[in-house]
């Protein structure tokens, strides 16, 4: 692409897609790859910023993931956040120390005006910190332009070769003001003009993808979430008449959500094609309780799936999927941890009968697919509908899974789905689902004993999906759905609401 970029070189730490959403967000594009990153890529990416990130390790540990020395040497502007501090000093000649007093949460942090990744802000503010490390001795040239009262470098800068650095996280909510440091980063540092908008990716990308197609045929994985009905209208735009969506119905969908898929699209002007692959699904899955082989097993199925329907149809070149960037990286990549294989990620087959996969959104993250959706013109219902996982309510059903546990869940969702809906809490929580758990207990009914399942409800606030905290939903919403739910469902006798935050859990339960 012709936008100026910036590199977030990852080093382990949880909030290395934050980092690149908060840089998108100040209208400049950026990607995330491995701190190992060889410097000749580097270069040929011609970024006009590097940002290191946090991560678990001491940097003067054995083994320790470090950078090579000579990214300090290419002239670009670099920002070391946390462990991508410690880091830079260690590389540079200085000292790293385990800390006297080790800093967790939120800290009154002093700054120095005076440095460009200051300008603008208040002298003192609250900075989110997680360390128990520390710069002892400032590497060569550098010097300190932030302190707490535990940490005498909370920033540092060598104003005469770009290089920045700070303690804290900026990317969090709970540093104040950390959206403008990273904007002074951007724009007063790296030079950055601000060339990253939706309206320019999207006429990038429907010009990519009618060049990668010319002529050919594209087959696209259809499930009717956001992602995949974003992909199908960009890609209905690119090449028109030369797309074929295929709606998979595995069976796994949430109640009535088969049928009203193809309400949508069957009328649409796409060519629409829906396979009832219910029993094929559920017969590949019959006791398979590993959350990782549910999702390569409905990955490789999919494929499968796809590449008999493509001969019906006749030649088709490509196929197309709706994979989001948080996919990718979750997925892992070089040394990173695999979080989750997503079964468009890392579900996928070695074999693919095709000329080559198409991911139109394999570099945005969801809320800017909600954005490009409406770039694309599609109506607000689709574009704010409730993110589904591609492997639908398999990795909602924990352990191994029944026709009678799917039908189950989809009864309790709905009832939930519904008593948010009526609490006009919809727009609110960004996402709530029912989890049916593999954990049954004793409960009373009338005048006798059950023994039954245990029902959990899921509901989160986000900003990005990167991180989330639970939703405080009221509890006479959560009263009513659980009355409703253990009056209307049978095999339900227990019900819980789910109160992590995303980390340390993620959003889906497997």
């Amino acid at each position: 692409m012709k936008h100026q970029n910036v590199l977030v070189l990852d080093f382990g730490g949880q909030y290395n897609q934050l980092i690149a959403r908060r840089v998108r967000e100040c209208g400049v594009y950026c990607e995330v790859h491995p701190y190992n990153m060889p410097v000749g890529e580097i270069k040929k990416m011609n970024p006009i910023g590097i940002i290191f990130t946090g991560g678990p390790n001491s940097i003067y540990a054995e083994n320790s993931p470090s950078c090579d020395p000579r990214v300090f040497e290419l002239g670009i502007p670099v920002l070391g956040i946390c462990y991508g501090i410690q880091c830079m000093a260690h590389a540079l000649g200085g000292t790293v120390q385990s800390a006297r007093a080790r800093e967790y949460g939120k800290t009154n942090t002093v700054y120095n005006t005076d440095s460009a990744l200051f300008s603008g802000l208040p002298k003192e503010g609250v900075s989110w910190m997680s360390h128990t490390d520390y710069i002892e001795t400032l590497p060569a040239g550098f010097e300190a332009v932030a302190h707490t009262n535990e940490c005498p470098t909370a920033a540092m800068q060598h104003v005469e070769r770009m290089l920045y650095g700070v303690q804290f996280h900026p990317e969090v909510m709970h540093t104040k003001n950390g959206m403008q440091m990273l904007h002074n980063f951007l724009y007063k540092i790296c030079g950055a003009k601000g060339d990253w908008s939706m309206q320019d990716y999207k006429q990038t990308a429907i010009q990519d993808v009618r060049k990668t197609v010319g002529d050919g045929r594209v087959l696209l994985a259809l499930s009717g979430g956001v992602d995949s009905s974003v992909a199908a209208e960009l890609l209905s735009q690119a090449v028109g008449s030369q797309l074929t969506c295929i709606f998979v119905d595995h069976g796994l969908l949430r109640k009535n959500e088969g049928d009203e898929v193809e309400q949508v699209f069957a009328n649409s002007g796409i060519h629409f094609v829906r396979v009832d692959a219910k029993e094929r699904f559920l017969q590949r899955l019959r006791g398979v309780s590993d959350p990782e082989t549910k999702r390569k097993i409905i990955g490789e199925e999919f494929i499968r799936v796809f590449e008999e329907e493509a001969k019906k149809i006749g030649t088709v070149d490509f196929l197309a999927q709706g994979t989001i960037y948080p996919d990718v990286i979750e997925s892992g990549a070089g040394d990173a941890a695999v979080i989750k294989s997503h079964h468009n990620v890392g579900g996928l087959p070695d074999y693919v009968d095709f000329k080559e996969i198409i991911e139109p959104l394999r570099l945005l993250f969801k809320d800017e697919v909600r954005k490009l959706g409406e770039e694309l013109g599609l109506p607000d219902y689709l574009v704010w509908r409730q993110p589904f996982p591609g492997p639908g309510l398999a990795i909602r059903v924990i352990g191994d899974i029944t026709e009678e546990k799917l039908e189950t869940l989809q009864d309790a969702d709905a009832i939930f789905r519904e008593e948010i809906a009526n609490a006009k809490l919809d727009r609110d929580i960004h996402q709530y689902f029912a989890v049916l758990t593999s954990m049954r207990s004793v409960g009373v009914m009338g005048d006798g004993r059950t023994y039954d399942y245990t029902l959990a409800l899921r509901g989160v606030t986000t900003n990005d999906f990167m991180t989330a905290d639970w939703a405080k939903i009221p509890y006479e919403v959560l009263e009513k759905a659980s009355s409703r739910i253990v009056n209307e469902v049978k095999n339900i006798n227990r019900i819980v609401y789910d109160i992590t935050s995303k980390p340390p859990a993620t959003i889906e339960w497997e």
